[in-house]
């Protein structure tokens, strides 16, 4: 999604592919492939680049650090980008920004985590601080007696997070995006409607929330953008908590172009993913305005339809406005293949706006047309 903003500005872009059939191979020319956890790989590859990127944050630190060392630019910076693969680090950094913080703590064994969740009280949420992500690699645990069914998890992976359980009304999130030499941008603050751990749809800006939850919000992003020297498009995923500190939690941090800024590409006079090219090349930002008074992102993820542009012409006609925009991805149970944007007219359109997205969104995965059933907010810590 970042090849056509790179084309209109008139770029280069590289990939590494894990595998010939990914999605980005018929995206962009130059694609080898290589293993993005091999130093060799990573340092063959990055030969002649003016800047190195990211789509994930798996990179080993360690590679890149040694990619810094052998003169290759890259951003986000390797001290930056552990903040969002490392979900310890992560808290630890929040905590000492003194910005929001669900109550937490490292736990090495289940004797650690009974001790917190007794602590704090019962239910608390376990998370491996990395490689999770889509709801993967969190678990809430009901009480100290579930908390033996756990081992497993120690097992596998130590120290693991421990977070007590937040009482929100719903996700937020706060996408910015900063420069090399400090330039910083945000978008409004928007609500994202998550399923089964899993962005089902985001709402941009998010209606009703109080001017000064949004600005603390957007506030709070920027600090963290700052004072970890971020560059590039970074996502911090919010807990709305009306009453409690400022109004919100901090989540998650996603250091990279993120799900919950993908209305940007019809919604907004400049798509987060040209707003990353900018940011990383350390060029002015562009303008985050909306295009509409609301925008409307909806998932689609892979259901009973394997042949998704057979469904073109019924989803397409169902509305001309909507914007479809298909990762070429094979279709599996559960896997995101694709999203479509709609922008409405009015906020007061906002239920409609959804209907539509929703019915275009539904149409190419079930092959017809079926009610919308977005869901609510997710009961457990994302």
């Amino acid at each position: 999604m970042m090849a056509p903003a790179a084309t209109a500005l008139g770029f280069e872009l590289r990939v590494l592919a894990e595998r010939e059939d990914v999605s980005a191979v018929s995206a962009v020319a130059n694609a080898p492939v290589g293993d993005y956890t091999d130093l060799d790989h990573l340092l063959e590859f990055s030969r002649g680049l003016d800047v190195l990127t990211f789509d994930h944050e798996h990179v080993p630190a360690g590679h890149l650090r040694s990619l810094l060392e052998s003169g290759v630019n890259i951003h986000p910076g390797p001290d930056a980008l552990l903040n969002a693969q490392d979900k310890l680090v992560m808290r630890a950094a929040v905590d000492r920004l003194e910005l929001p913080n669900p109550r937490w703590a490292s736990v090495d064994d289940v004797a650690g985590l009974i001790a917190f969740g007794d602590d704090i009280g019962w239910p608390v949420v376990l998370k491996t601080p990395r490689g999770g992500y889509d709801g993967k690699g969190v678990r809430m645990v009901g009480s100290a007696e579930e908390a033996g069914a756990t081992a497993d998890w120690f097992q596998a992976m130590t120290p693991l997070l421990a977070e007590a359980r937040v009482d929100f009304s719903r996700e937020l999130s706060a996408l910015v995006a900063r420069t090399p030499d400090g330039e910083c941008r945000a978008w409004p603050v928007v609500h994202t409607i998550q399923v089964d751990g899993v962005c089902d749809e985001v709402i941009a800006p998010a209606l009703d929330i109080p001017l000064e939850v949004a600005a603390a919000a957007e506030n709070a992003a920027i600090r963290i953008a700052n004072e970890l020297d971020v560059t590039g498009v970074m996502a911090v995923e919010l807990f709305e908590t009306p009453g409690v500190g400022p109004g919100f939690l901090i989540n998650e941090l996603a250091m990279r172009p993120h799900n919950t800024g993908h209305w940007t590409q019809d919604g907004s006079v400049t798509s987060q993913f040209e707003q990353h090219l900018r940011a990383i090349l350390n060029l002015p930002l562009g303008a985050t305005d909306l295009l509409g008074p609301v925008v409307v992102m909806k998932n689609f993820l892979g259901g009973a339809n394997q042949d998704l542009f057979s469904a073109y012409p019924a989803a397409l006609a169902s509305e001309p406005a909507a914007k479809v925009h298909c990762y070429g991805k094979a279709v599996r149970p559960g896997r995101k293949l694709g999203h479509v944007n709609l922008v409405g007219g009015s906020a007061a359109e906002v239920d409609s706006v959804r209907e539509r997205a929703s019915t275009v969104a539904n149409i190419i995965r079930n092959g017809r047309a079926q009610s919308n059933t977005a869901s609510g907010i997710s009961e457990e810590n994302a």
